[in-house]
Parts: structure tokens; sequence; C-alpha cells
């Protein structure tokens, strides 16, 4: 079995964003966050602190559905939920 970089199996998963965000995190908690645990985890870079705004963008259109962030938020101030019908994630295997 070939053993494959994470970036070549992302590469094969396929996206159709929603036209609203899944991914509703407290903008307030994240100012407050001391970590921002969920630029760290997510492993398809969603979240990014922009230090010069003092703000999180949230590029939810690359969101693998994993729930890392959801989980690992330490104010617990991110709402998490499935993308709605057929929008988000589409995974195959190879």
């Amino acid at each position: 079995m070939e053993n494959k970089k994470i970036d070549d199996k992302l590469y094969s998963v396929k996206f159709c964003p929603d036209f609203e965000t899944h991914l509703k995190p407290d903008m307030n908690a994240c100012k407050a966050c001391k970590s921002k645990v969920c630029t760290i985890i997510c492993p398809a870079s969603v979240y990014e602190w922009v230090a010069t705004k003092n703000e999180l963008v949230v590029k939810y259109e690359n969101c693998l559905e994993c729930g890392a962030c959801r989980i690992a938020c330490e104010k617990k101030k991110l709402e998490w939920k499935y993308p709605k019908g057929n929008k988000g994630a589409t995974f195959k295997n190879g």
C-alpha cells in the first residue's frame, strides 16, 4: 500500500459549498481565545487568525466536516452543523 501525503489525499476531496456557512464561531469569544486552536487543529486550514484585524477568517468552503474545531474550541463557542442537502465535502477511495 502506497503511503500518501495528506495534501495528496485532500486533493481527492470534491467540494460543493453552500452559499451559507455551516460554521459559526462566536467572534467575541474568538477575540478572547488565547490558543486559537482552531487555526492549528483543522486539517483543511479553514480557520485563519488575522492579527492585524483582530478577527477570525472562516473559509467554510474548504471544510472536511471532521468536527475537530468544534471539539477543540476552548471556549465551546463554535456552532457547527453539517452542510444542508448535498452540499459540503465528498470523499472518494483511492
